[in-house]
């Protein structure tokens, strides 16, 4: 049975207004289905499917957005609470059979101390640009995970943004390079005003998370590119598109998944780690 959280006063989120309007324009529930994004959600289903234990486990679905994940967790019989800042996600996430959904702020979540088996973090972190916030998310995470639990976070690597607009041809309109070059040097971008790259976020080195995770109680377990380099190659999305090329083409990706000198190339991370007791 599909529901919402129980009746409670409402949860301060904290969440930037640049953030929540850039999410509120509804466009989050699409970008994994569809297009180029369909690699990120193939490939962190398949890197998931292989971390987690076997279902069923409590799973906390930190700033899950729409459900994209929480709904094939569900459907593989994992018991999923979603929690997450943006309302219009919340309403949608709780649509799905087998989810429930709740507002709340990563750094701060409505649940019980070591409630679940396993928290994913696949969003909040983007959108935290100050360390201490990061750290702050991953202890809560820690938290909410019973000891010995599995943590996984999600965060984006700092040179993608880079890539994607020499991929896209957008490196050389001046006013994007400008962004892309200032975001590889610190990390740290600022709400596009036109809507054309992204929100506010924090776009990470992959020797950053581990340290953090270290810093948060978490002992860190593997760290796995999302995407590997197969995002950036011409003719990805129809790939994706016949079931005998996606198997190929996520078989590959699986092999460099967690080769260090690749890490940064894809745009994704996912970093695992478990509660020390």
């Amino acid at each position: 049975m599909t529901t919402t959280s129980p009746s409670e006063e409402p949860v301060s989120t904290g969440l930037r207004a640049d953030v929540l309007a850039y999410y509120n324009e509804g466009k989050e529930d699409a970008r994994l289905r569809d297009g180029v994004g369909l690699l990120e959600f193939w490939r962190t289903q398949d890197v998931l499917r292989r971390l987690l234990p076997a279902a069923p486990v409590r799973v906390l679905d930190v700033g899950g957005g729409s459900g994209v994940h929480a709904e094939w967790l569900a459907a593989d019989g994992h018991v999923v609470d979603l929690v997450d800042p943006v309302p219009l996600h919340v309403a949608q996430a709780a649509r799905l059979p087998g989810v429930t959904a709740r507002s709340g702020d990563a750094r701060e979540l409505p649940v019980d101390d070591a409630a679940y088996d396993v928290v994913l973090l696949l969003g909040p972190l983007y959108h935290l640009p100050e360390r201490a916030d990061r750290i702050r998310a991953l202890a809560e995470a820690r938290r909410a995970v019973r000891p010995g639990g599995l943590v996984v976070a999600a965060t984006i690597n700092r040179y993608a943004m880079l890539h994607d607009l020499l991929h896209e041809e957008r490196y050389f309109e001046p006013v994007q390079r400008a962004v892309a070059d200032a975001v590889s040097e610190d990390g740290r971008l600022a709400s596009q005003w036109d809507g054309s790259l992204f929100t506010t976020a924090y776009l990470a080195q992959p020797a950053e998370t581990p340290e953090e995770f270290t810093e948060a109680g978490l002992a860190v377990e593997g760290q796995y590119g999302v995407e590997g380099i197969a995002w950036l190659m011409g003719g990805v999305q129809e790939w994706l598109a016949d079931p005998e090329r996606r198997a190929a083409v996520l078989a590959a990706t699986r092999r460099i998944e967690s080769e260090p000198s690749l890490l940064g190339a894809s745009g994704h991370l996912l970093t695992a780690g478990r509660s020390v007791a």
